[in-house]
């Protein structure tokens, strides 16, 4: 399977309404229930008045489209992850998943997914 790491530095926040989202910038994730309202965005773009808010996050996005009867892809990247002690944020779309993890743990993620038969894009 192939994953690409996406450059951008993102942050994961708790915002108190849509009013300074931008959504025209791409990715963006929102999540929005009775409870919060969640965003996943760059880091440079943070809305000016959240509530909550963890920086230091690297993306990696599973390249192509997937299809929804392709069963356990989280689960096996997540079991790689937690082998060695490494947390995730996970998005997914209606084409694909992202992992978030912390950028010190990159690297380490990586390797661990390469070791397990991964490839990551120039």
């Amino acid at each position: 399977m192939l994953l690409e790491r996406l450059i951008d530095q993102f942050s994961i926040c708790k915002v108190q309404d849509f009013s300074e989202l931008h959504f025209h910038q791409t990715p963006m994730f929102v999540g929005y229930t009775h409870e919060e309202i969640s965003i996943v965005c760059k880091s440079d773009s943070v809305p000016r008045h959240w509530i909550e808010r963890e920086d230091g996050w690297t993306c990696i996005r599973i390249c192509g489209k997937l299809d929804f009867s392709e069963i356990g892809i989280i689960a096996r990247i997540s079991a790689i992850l937690a082998s060695k002690n490494i947390g995730i944020f996970v998005v997914s779309t209606y084409n694909t998943d992202y992992f978030l993890i912390k950028t010190e743990n990159f690297a380490q993620a990586a390797e661990a997914l390469v070791q397990n038969g991964y490839h990551f894009t120039e």
